[in-house]
């Protein structure tokens, strides 16, 4: 393995490349602890201690939302977009059309990303402006001040949208993951030298915390035999022949993950649910609003209940909203494949449609058991300050795979071994 990674700096487009996406996620960390002018800390710190959704956005912007810097809204608005968009490309057809007409169609459905992602951070932007004049977190309030901020925050993400292109195009794996990567790795050290420091002391138990990291490596153990692992469907193609020459007659297989979409269910329904909590921020004098939130705070039954059906829901509309069946059957009819034992055609869409439901089923109980898991593994041991969530393992086993496999391909290009044992 340490072979592996010299290798990478023996080779010196691999050495550069690396060495360009580290510098880049050092000037994004940089700019995650710049703070907008005219924002009391102490203020702002209590705000952040109740929790709510503000807690989980923050995750994603690596510490930078609750330090609230000129990269408070991270890569968030950015990822929205590439959701919405991707979601209406598969229901509407110009954008389906477009998406299917190569590299200039793909660049138009970038660029279209972009400009929705600029305009979800102007209202985000605003919203979260508004909200913390609100709750006093400003200094000097007003429409001046908020307008500044409003721009500040959007050409924050814009700068993010910017660096994660960069790092894409000249650097090594997703510039967009690598970001969020950085994020929440550069929160969890922290969190363990705060924990390790309480440990000394006394004020946790040290059997505890043990448990808590074995229990963490366990889960990550297991979420990368999940992201790996993936239902193949053998797949036949005839012989034809056009005019001298004979094609087909080749096996191939269709790869079906269990995991179709990722963290993205669990990012819909922690979404959800911690909505009313924070609604209850807004209106604390409402008794209505504080009662739902106080059946819907992280720990209750309603909440693991609901929690798990709402996984459940968003895995399998994901999955549906991602893979065609009749599309995929369609095209493989058109080349000659089949599938041996089923006939092509209707058959075909039954069977795959009938596969993905089972898979789909693992998958989605997968996601529900990794996010509920930590939270009752934390409650139990009572270490609470440094936390295995679902979705940041998720998050940091995908891009770590990602990553690494890009780096092989790479490794393997320029007649390397790679970083994988054969």
């Amino acid at each position: 393995m340490w072979e592996s990674l010299l290798k990478l700096f023996r080779v010196p487009d691999l050495k550069r490349r690396v060495l360009f996406t580290l510098s880049m996620l050092v000037v994004f960390r940089i700019g995650a602890h710049i703070p907008v002018p005219g924002i009391d800390p102490r203020a702002l710190a209590g705000v952040f201690s109740q929790g709510g959704i503000l807690g989980f956005l923050d995750m994603f912007a690596g510490g930078a939302l609750s330090n609230f810097s000129i990269l408070a809204l991270g890569i968030v608005p950015y990822i929205n977009a590439s959701i919405i968009i991707q979601l209406l490309t598969a229901v509407i057809p110009s954008l389906e059309e477009l998406s299917r007409s190569g590299e200039e169609g793909r660049s138009k459905i970038a660029q279209y990303t972009r400009w929705f992602a600029v305009v979800l951070a102007l209202v985000q932007g605003f919203g979260i402006t508004s909200w913390i004049e609100g709750v006093g977190v400003t200094l000097y309030p007003g429409w001046g001040y908020r307008i500044t901020v409003l721009l500040t925050l959007t050409a924050g993400t814009i700068f993010l949208m910017w660096l994660g292109e960069l790092i894409s195009d000249f650097g090594v794996g997703n510039g967009t993951s690598l970001i969020i990567f950085s994020g929440i790795v550069a929160r969890l050290l922290p969190q363990l030298v705060s924990t390790v420091s309480l440990v000394r002391v006394g004020e946790i138990n040290l059997l505890y915390f043990i448990l808590t990291l074995v229990g963490g490596i366990a889960i990550v153990t297991v979420v990368v035999a999940f992201q790996e692992a993936q239902r193949r469907i053998p797949v036949q193609y005839s012989k034809r022949v056009v005019g001298r020459r004979m094609y087909g007659g080749q096996s191939t297989h269709i790869p079906i993950t269990i995991i179709q979409g990722g963290v993205l269910p669990i990012i819909f329904a922690s979404s959800i649910l911690l909505f009313p909590a924070t609604l209850a921020q807004f209106f604390q004098g409402s008794k209505v609003m504080a009662s739902i939130a106080s059946a819907l705070s992280p720990g209750s039954p309603l909440y693991f209940t609901l929690y798990v059906a709402l996984i459940i829901f968003f895995t399998y509309f994901y999955t549906a909203v991602s893979f065609n069946p009749v599309e995929l059957a369609d095209n493989m009819q058109k080349y000659g494949g089949f599938i041996p034992g089923i006939r092509p055609g209707r058959p075909t869409v039954e069977y795959l449609d009938r596969t993905l439901s089972r898979i789909t089923l693992w998958g989605a109980l997968f996601l529900a058991f990794i996010a509920v898991v930590p939270d009752i593994l934390t409650r139990a041991t009572g270490v609470t300050t440094f936390y295995f969530g679902g979705t940041a393992i998720i998050i940091m086993v995908g891009v770590a795979i990602e990553t690494v496999r890009q780096l092989e391909a790479q490794l393997l290009m320029r007649h390397y071994e790679g970083f994988i044992r054969k």
